[in-house]
């Protein structure tokens, strides 16, 4: 399956490629705004969903780790590669500057929903902060909600959840130093 992305509303259409020839055109109707559109079949108008994306690989290119939001009724599995420093994770929106955006119809993931600090221990390891935006639904990790101003240091395999999606983090494993 391959998707597009509406140029009005960002609304993504899912579509099986393999019932069309490469070179052919293509007009959808989306459904969100009713906008129409074409494309031509061909590698770079299509983009891989979430799915068939080997997101895995890259994920971890620069060695800071990742978060795994897992797939649910809003959305595909996601894997997106963490950065040194702050990473703001929150809801997809053309022209938002949040650096690790899910791509999601989940309402209750604000814009900048929560932020993932990416910094060095004492003992040179990775060290990796959680906090919230601050959210109107809130962050929340092991079933407990982050106060307004707290932080909690997060490990590999911790679970936290924004709005009604849950997000694994999996962290690099420190083997090789920077």
């Amino acid at each position: 399956m391959k998707r597009v992305r509406c140029p009005k509303c960002d609304e993504f259409i899912t579509f099986d490629e393999t019932n069309y020839k490469e070179g052919q055109s293509l007009v959808f109707e989306c459904p969100q705004c009713g906008k129409q559109f074409g494309i031509r079949i061909g590698k770079s108008k299509l983009r891989n969903t979430q799915k068939e994306e080997n997101p895995d690989e890259a994920a971890n290119e620069h060695g800071y780790g990742s978060i795994v939001v897992i797939e649910n009724v809003f959305h595909y599995k996601q894997v997106l590669p963490l950065k040194y420093g702050d990473n703001s994770i929150g809801r997809y929106m053309k022209g938002s500057k949040t650096t690790l955006p899910i791509e999601t119809n989940d309402p209750s993931i604000d814009i900048n929903h929560c932020v993932i600090n990416v910094s060095k221990d004492k003992a040179g390891g990775l060290k990796y902060v959680l906090r919230d935006g601050p959210s109107n639904t809130g962050t929340f990790v092991d079933n407990e909600i982050l106060g307004d101003r707290e932080r909690r240091i997060i490990y590999d395999g911790t679970l936290f959840t924004i709005g009604a999606t849950s997000i694994i983090l999996r962290a690099e494993n420190n083997d090789d130093d920077d």
